[in-house]
């Protein structure tokens, strides 16, 4: 149970990279992006083909960030110099992804089991410098031990996905993030300030899915495998991780909301890791339980929004009669006094 928790957790700060693109395309641009179940296999292909080539992993990642930015790119220019509906622009570079992704790979599964990646370089790093047995050892003192033999990949995923947050809660303060940000809200206004909309909306999207791509070359190898269909409702999950984290940490500034993205993509995967222990439920209905959690994300704030209202519109109903009650006396009794007189 502990080790299978905290798999998920792993996957989860993986996936939160992924969820942060989601959020840039869906809630910064206002812009419905389905790229991003061809972009996550993308950049999953492009770095299992370079790396079972013999490519520096690390230097794969970033190729396949790159070919991320590119495929966000161009659903922008599809939307903006096409004039094509977005979501419309999404579905044709998804679509078009798939078979440039079976292209890529060359067939539709690669492995990587026996192959270096950069969580096997980070692995022997921490060895070597102790960190892994000092980690370790702290564990056991306070009674995580045996949960996992190493912890190089939480450890490291935690620090980058914390870099890449800190880096776009900068980049969203800047003038070219706050007329990005603009650009979601109201196009017309921030034309009216001379701001090209075109080329910001195409470039959230390649940050996005460059953001995505990453997440795709990362779970490819720490899973040891890329598949074309690996990136199948890969939006749902990132929209999920999105919601549940708004609904659970809020979004109150950029900060809070992007470190609720990351927390909202830990506990989907601690959610989904929970329900698949369930006896009636299988590894297949993964997809099956990933809309109902989407579902109930998205219901329960409504109902919760909707009861505090009820209570809200009940409480100054009774605070009305209550004044009306308390005027009504007070009318009674200087009526009492005046005849007294």
């Amino acid at each position: 149970m502990g080790s299978a928790l905290f798999g998920a957790v792993e996957s989860g700060v993986i996936y939160a990279i992924m969820a942060l693109g989601v959020y840039l395309s869906f809630r910064i641009l206002d812009f419905p992006d389905l790229t991003v179940d061809g972009s996550f296999v993308t950049g999953a292909a492009i770095a299992a083909i370079l790396i079972v080539n013999g490519t520096n992993p690390f230097f794969a990642t970033l190729i396949a960030i790159g070919a991320g930015f590119l495929a966000g790119c161009v659903t922008g220019l599809l939307h903006t110099k096409g004039k094509i509906n977005p979501l419309l622009s999404g579905i044709l570079m998804m679509i078009a992804l798939y078979s440039i992704n079976l292209r890529i790979m060359g067939r539709s599964n690669v492995p990587l089991l026996n192959e270096e990646s950069i969580f096997t370089k980070v692995e022997f790093i921490f060895s070597s410098l102790g960190i892994e047995s000092l980690v370790n050892s702290i564990a056991s003192a306070v009674g995580l031990g045996g949960i996992t033999s190493t912890w190089s990949i939480l450890i490291s995923m935690l620090l980058l996905t914390a870099v890449i947050k800190i880096l776009t809660d900068y980049f969203l303060k800047t003038q070219v993030g706050l007329a990005l940000r603009a650009t979601g809200d109201n196009k017309r206004m921030i034309r009216s300030f001379s701001a090209n909309t075109d080329q910001l909306t195409i470039l959230g999207l390649g940050i996005s899915n460059a953001l995505v791509a990453l997440s795709g070359a990362l779970i490819a190898q720490y899973s040891s495998f890329a598949d074309v269909g690996m990136g199948i409702g890969m939006i749902i999950i990132g929209l999920a991780s999105v919601i549940i984290g708004e609904a659970i940490f809020g979004t109150k500034t950029i900060a809070i909301t992007t470190f609720a993205v990351i927390g909202g993509a830990i506990v989907y995967r601690l959610v989904v890791s929970l329900a698949l222990r369930v006896d009636f439920l299988e590894t297949g209905d993964m997809k099956l339980i990933t809309a109902v959690i989407v579902i109930g994300a998205l219901i329960f704030p409504q109902l919760i929004d909707g009861q505090k209202e009820r209570n809200r519109k009940k409480r100054k109903r009774l605070q009305q009669t209550k004044l009306k009650e308390n005027g009504g006396n007070e009318y009674a009794s200087s009526k009492s006094d005046s005849q007294s007189v």
